[in-house]
């Protein structure tokens, strides 16, 4: 599981949130926070079955939204820092020479990312949300059952 945000930034700290909770809750999980995706992330999804992204994003009109995603060429690998999710399984395609593990996007709807704001009251309940689908997703960590949770719904 990796997690990216920034908690100074208001809602962006739902993924470090969720984060938080899931080593709590489940110490076997590797967990991986940071503020951005890398290029480096790619190397982090070595010997993993599952890889989830989690993320928050704006423009949701649900708490949260689970997306199965794969590698993806035509998004350009920058020279800074900041890679979608997509570009990281790229990446991996490239060093590692083989598909990688299966990755879900995990999106929870944030509205406020100022720098110094505290978490919005919406950003509370799409992270509680958001939570509940965590649970299920790793008390049944398989792909089938993941991909059918994303098909099936996204947290509304």
């Amino acid at each position: 599981m990796i997690a990216v945000g920034n908690p100074s930034r208001g809602d962006d700290a739902l993924g470090p949130l969720l984060l938080e909770r899931v080593v709590q809750r489940f110490p076997g999980v590797a967990t991986l926070g940071d503020f951005q995706l890398q290029i480096e992330h790619a190397l982090d999804l070595r010997g993993h079955d599952l890889v989830l992204f989690i993320d928050a994003a704006t423009g949701l009109d649900v708490p949260y939204t689970l997306t199965e995603i794969q590698p993806d060429a035509r998004q350009p690998v920058p020279l800074t820092h900041a890679l979608t999710p997509q570009a990281v399984l790229d990446v991996y395609v490239r060093i590692e020479g083989c598909a990688p593990p299966p990755a879900f996007v995990l999106a929870v709807a944030g509205q406020d990312f100022e720098l110094g704001a505290a978490l919005s009251e919406a950003g509370r309940r799409a992270l509680d949300a958001a939570w509940d689908e965590v649970v299920a997703l790793l008390s049944a960590p398989v792909v089938g059952a993941w991909r059918g949770r994303a098909a099936g719904r996204s947290g509304g």
